[in-house]
């Protein structure tokens, strides 16, 4: 799991999304933004203007529009204010998120290709769900930003008002917060490139891969997708697993669901075992507990591929993993770690063969072999 504020690289869309760039496109908003002068006010709006326009629906109904729309229709269709709506719109097409043409004296938009691509739900690329998880959940865990630091535990509990315990029972508090933290992570792997991290070792002689907290099976369809000898299990938390197999489509025959707690049931058996952003989410002895399950249940030539984000070995960056350690200190009890680090906590298990790819999307790729 990855609860990344979207902290990325300026190098591509939409790696460095705090709003939208795309060099092929031409269509830019927080590149050039970024050139001039800004207050600290002038970002937060600039941000909460695509998260607004993301949850009441803007680019859903825009995207599904034969014809452009004028505000007076879109807030009748999403119950909004004109005069809001309106202002609203108009903010989104100076930060390029819309296109905005006259037609018969009224101002109609339309929403362009790249935004449909992104921010409409219906995409298969699309990180609304991302970006409502952003602003509702990240947002409002981070006005406690400065108790967490005078603590140094996450601050989830204060936030919503629920007592301390594991940071996903507040995560999961109700069905719709559990839906979309899921919607997130799928949203969260389209930009952290799937594809390309499954990609990065030849996983064709491991038949059986467990994707332990898989939430709705994102990696687990592109190793079926890439791997079709293979089978593949998402094992995930009882209400998890009950949500997603109602979205799961009939051709993924190769792709089962199991329920549990990885750390107190039994896991399944596996050739190799994926983890998505999971080790961070943890504390040492946590972490140290779930990989010496996963040790003493592997086979010879079995292992572990996981995904992180790397902190430099002097602790100098980068700064989007940087970011991303904060965030686990606010919402998690984990922690960002260097490869040294990585590799320590393989090895306290049994792990030796240890190799590190980046996939190129900020994170690496860490495949250990027992």
């Amino acid at each position: 799991m990855c609860l990344d504020p979207l902290i990325q690289s300026d190098k591509q869309f939409p790696e460095n999304l705090a709003l939208i760039e795309d060099d092929h496109h031409g269509a830019c908003c927080w590149s050039e933004i970024k050139k001039e002068y800004l207050p600290p006010a002038a970002v937060l709006l600039t941000q909460k203007t695509l998260f607004t326009a993301c949850e009441l629906g803007v680019f859903d109904v825009l995207s599904q529009s034969e014809d452009p729309l004028s505000a007076a229709t879109l807030a009748e269709r999403l119950g909004t204010s004109p005069t809001g709506m309106e202002r609203l719109l108009n903010a989104c097409v100076g930060l390029k998120l819309l296109e905005r043409n006259m037609l018969n004296g009224e101002a109609v938009y339309k929403s362009p290709e790249l935004s449909n691509l992104y921010l409409a739900k219906t995409s298969p690329k699309s990180i609304n769900m991302t970006l409502q998880f952003l602003s509702k959940e990240v947002y409002a865990v981070a006005n406690y930003f400065d108790d967490a630091v005078r603590e140094g535990t996450w601050q989830q509990g204060k936030t919503f008002g629920i007592p301390s315990g594991e940071s996903f029972n507040v995560l999961y508090r109700s069905e719709e917060k559990m839906s979309t933290f899921m919607g997130h992570m799928d949203g969260f792997w389209n930009l952290r490139g799937k594809e390309e991290f499954i990609s990065k070792f030849d996983l064709s002689s491991f038949h059986t891969i467990c994707d332990l907290g898989g939430c709705s099976g994102t990696l687990a369809k592109v190793c079926a997708a890439k791997y079709p000898e293979s089978s593949v299990i998402v094992y995930d938390l009882p209400d998890v697993v009950n949500a997603a197999n109602k979205y799961k489509a009939a051709e993924e025959h190769q792709i089962t669901f199991q329920q549990g707690d990885f750390f107190k049931d039994p896991i399944p058996e596996a050739d190799l075992f994926i983890l998505g952003y999971i080790i961070h989410d943890w504390a040492e002895d946590k972490c140290l507990h779930l990989l010496r399950k996963i040790y003493n249940i592997c086979k010879p030539g079995g292992g572990i591929l996981m995904a992180e984000a790397i902190i430099n070995e002097d602790r100098s960056g980068p700064v989007h993993a940087q970011m991303l350690d904060l965030l686990m200190l606010i919402l998690t009890e984990g922690r960002e770690r260097t490869a040294k680090e990585y590799a320590q906590l393989l090895n306290a298990v049994g792990f030796k063969d240890i190799r590190f790819r980046s996939n190129g999307n900020l994170s690496e790729a860490i495949l250990a072999i027992k």
